[in-house]
């Protein structure tokens, strides 16, 4: 895992259908990972919905993601402490919704992020994870993520039309790693909002793991009250009611996170014996 002398596992939660537990994981999956890692929440949607999440009301935000792709100021400046121990945030500032525009006349325009990270090495030191809520679209802001980061993790609604949009991110993720950044992997699928009430969670579970093996979390997040109504609070569910069977199933999904990561850095450890 990183430590103080390592670069920080950066992560993109992406997935173009909006609506599918997106945001609602990168807050809370954060939240379960800032109780024995150090984390940081980049907000590139512009609904800028993890910010609010975590507390920083629109109005409160001031300079954020647009600034620091744009270059206007750098990440050190603009990174901004929790109310929970440990995790940090990188605002979405209200400029973002014009950030697709201008982006498509800058130079390196989908390596504007990744040139940022580069450049905030130093404020990074001692961080463990960078999570990137990406907006619900796969235009040019949720490239920049895709380039800057080593994994996506795809959070899936059990419904009906999950596998159509699932297919067209992992197609968006193999073109990425052909042409802008080899090393990008899929993290994996986490299932969110299931209802064991419901024959059809069930089988578009059972299809999503028949199909993608491995790549789906064990961990799935059910549908829960408690977990919908912890935004409205700017808190994430684990600080709102953290014996919620939301905020459980977010625990269990860091567990299981970390699990893998010891897993693959042993892998890679003895492979390189």
């Amino acid at each position: 895992m990183p430590g103080p002398d390592r670069t920080p596992r950066r992560i993109a939660l992406a997935n173009q259908k909006g609506g599918v537990g997106k945001t609602t994981t990168a807050i809370n999956l954060a939240t379960a990972l800032a109780t024995k890692k150090r984390v940081l929440v980049i907000d590139l949607d512009p609904q800028g919905n993890a910010s609010t999440g975590l507390g920083l009301p629109r109005a409160d935000r001031g300079k954020g993601s647009y600034s620091l792709l744009i270059g206007e100021r750098s990440l050190g400046e603009l990174m901004q402490q929790t109310k929970v121990p440990n995790l940090f945030l990188l605002p979405a500032d209200n400029d973002l919704a014009g950030a697709e525009i201008e982006l498509v006349g800058m130079d390196d325009r989908e390596h504007r992020l990744k040139q940022a990270l580069e450049a905030g090495a130093e404020a990074l030191k001692g961080f463990d994870f960078i999570l990137i809520d990406c907006p619900p679209s796969l235009g040019l802001l949720t490239l920049n993520a895709l380039v800057a980061v080593e994994s996506v993790m795809i959070p899936l609604q059990t419904e009906f039309f999950a596998l159509e949009g699932v297919s067209q991110i992992t197609r968006t993720i193999d073109r990425v790693k052909r042409a802008l950044n080899p090393r990008l992997q899929l993290d994996g699928i986490v299932l969110t909002m299931f209802d064991r009430r419901n024959n059809l969670s069930e089988l578009v579970a059972a299809d999503v793991r028949a199909f993608f093996r491995d790549k789906v979390f064990e961990t799935v997040i059910p549908r829960n009250i408690r977990v919908s109504e912890a935004p409205s609070h700017g808190l994430p569910v684990l600080l709102y009611d953290m014996r919620s069977t939301g905020a459980q199933a977010y625990i269990k999904l860091a567990a299981e996170l970390l699990r893998r990561e010891r897993a693959a850095a042993k892998l890679a450890g003895a492979q390189a014996v």
